[in-house]
């Protein structure tokens, strides 16, 4: 299989995926966008007995999470240095919602249940946004977090337990 096949069969599930992590289109295209450099770099490295759309997934929710530590990290430092220099400071808000879907729909409810699974533990959050919005099934989930089904089931039980306290 060549990259290019790689980018075509698998570039608009990385980018659902990142956009369902970052919430915003230019930043799941940079995610996407790096998902497939590190696609490129790694491929020589590729178990070709490994499910290559398991090593996809884990390659994106991994670049996803980094994507975002790396932006919290950015707005810490926005945030001291707002302090440093002025006592005026307003509440960082979550960015807003900009997937197609949902601006197309202009579902408010949706909306704010999508900022809410956003603010849950990154496992939390990934196994919601696997089995819930990329309908994968238990077993799928399992091997891309490397957990077992039952523990799969386990998180999210709790993923729910935690979204019900926040909604």
């Amino acid at each position: 299989m060549t990259f290019k096949n790689i980018y075509n069969q698998y570039k608009n599930l990385v980018f659902n995926l990142a956009l369902q992590y970052c919430q915003n289109r230019q930043d799941a295209e940079e995610i996407t966008q790096d998902v497939f450099v590190k696609i490129f770099d790694k491929w020589q490295t590729f178990r070709k007995d490994a499910d290559l759309k398991t090593w996809i997934y884990r390659i994106t929710i991994n670049q996803s999470l980094d994507f975002l530590k790396y932006k919290q990290r950015k707005k810490r430092s926005f945030i001291i240095s707002l302090f440093s220099s002025d006592s005026s400071y307003k509440e960082n808000r979550l960015p807003d919602f900009d997937h197609p879907g949902i601006l197309m729909e202009q579902d408010e409810s949706l909306k704010i249940l999508m900022q809410k699974i956003y603010r849950l533990p990154k496992n939390q959050k990934t196994v919601i946004i696997l089995l819930k919005i990329e309908d994968l099934s238990q077993r799928e989930v399992a091997e891309i977090m490397k957990l077992t089904e039952g523990a799969v089931e386990s998180l999210f039980q709790r993923a729910k337990t935690s979204l019900k306290k926040i909604l």
